[in-house]
């Protein structure tokens, strides 16, 4: 059984294409997370009336990543052997992309699926955006650079097993690269699926703001990850500076409430 998982907060006008595409899919689920949304998000995935939809409508933002967990949640107790995750923004092209990541679940038994947005990276990736020099700092502590490159379960799709699924705590899906450290702790298969490069995932437009919060985001996700590898106490912090970004608003209280729910159902 496949599951695709699309986390989708404030994302009216893109989320009916994103949802479309996936309706073409051969697989068994869309598991929309519609959470803190203050547009019209949830009256379009209403009008859509997809077959395969399963909606679960949070009136609190989860915040980032966090509805990945929740959705991998839900996969796992629908009896899926693969979950795919694709941002509620993401209005490319890009499905045959997507069926190479199920494929690399299914048929090279991989347990982590990536896709690889960058397949041209440029040269000196220090003087760029810090999270390529952080991904690759990851990479290569968890004994992938040579494989995977810059390619990372924080930015683009990607598909994950079952077996990860009932390995790892669903808690730890909300900080996508200690998915990563936890799977390559527990010697779970990591590769690169399909390549998609991000201009064509077609992902939404940001201001400056956003864009450096996303930023220390994800270098603080991989300085955490690095420190969960190493069995070392968790830190987001590197050289005098702690990187925080979306994580100080990511709910994990109303994840471990909605996790304990399931659990006493």
């Amino acid at each position: 059984m496949i599951s695709v998982v699309v986390p989708a907060k404030n994302e009216a006008g893109r989320i009916s294409t994103v949802l479309q595409n996936l309706g073409t899919l051969p697989i068994d689920h869309i598991i929309v997370i519609a959470n803190g949304s203050k547009d019209s998000t949830m009256r379009e995935i209403l009008q859509l009336r997809l077959p395969k939809l399963q909606i679960m409508y949070f009136h609190e933002c989860l915040g980032i990543d966090v509805p990945r967990a929740v959705g991998a949640k839900a996969a796992l107790s629908l009896g899926s052997d693969v979950v795919l995750f694709v941002d509620g923004d993401m209005v490319g092209t890009f499905n045959e992309n997507l069926i190479e990541l199920v494929d690399g679940i299914q048929l090279k038994h991989l347990d982590v699926a990536l896709t690889n947005c960058y397949p041209s990276p440029p040269r000196h990736i220090e003087r760029y955006n810090p999270t390529f020099q952080w991904r690759l700092n990851l990479n290569k502590a968890l004994g992938l650079d040579k494989k995977v490159n810059l390619s990372t379960t924080a930015h683009g799709p990607h598909a994950v097993s079952r077996r990860l699924l009932e390995t790892i705590p669903t808690k730890e899906i909300a900080i996508p690269p200690v998915v990563m450290a936890l799977a390559r702790t527990h010697k779970l298969k990591i590769d690169v699926a399909t390549t998609i490069p991000h201009y064509r995932l077609g992902s939404s437009i940001k201001n400056q703001i956003h864009t450096n919060k996303i930023i220390d985001t994800i270098v603080g996700d991989c300085l955490e990850a690095i420190a969960v590898f190493h069995q070392q106490p968790r830190t987001r912090q590197w050289q005098n500076t702690t990187y925080l970004g979306y994580h100080q608003d990511r709910r994990f209280d109303l994840l471990d409430s909605f996790l304990n729910e399931n659990v006493r159902s």
